[in-house]
């Protein structure tokens, strides 16, 4: 199954900074901070992606990746897997 996977355990490491350094930076929740960390979260706020890339002076695409699959999984409208070319 396709993921979309949060990166931010690898660019803190990067940097060397930890989790509550990067609180510190952005001003956003030490615990929403370890959700994404931990890969945990299922929503993800926007404003929160911004001060994150803009802390870590990145890239959305370097902190959020889609990793595919080779099964489709979207529908059509009448229910049927819609195959992907």
């Amino acid at each position: 199954m396709a993921m979309i996977r949060i990166l931010l355990s690898t660019r803190l490491g990067e940097r060397r900074w930890t989790q509550a350094d990067l609180a510190r930076a952005t001003g956003i929740r030490p615990s929403t901070i370890n959700d994404l960390y931990h890969e945990l979260a299922d929503r993800v706020n926007l404003e929160h992606l911004d001060l994150i890339c803009e802390a870590l002076d990145c890239d959305l695409s370097d902190l959020i990746i889609r990793v595919p699959d080779n099964e489709p999984h979207t529908r059509t409208r009448t229910g049927a897997l819609h195959k992907h070319t």
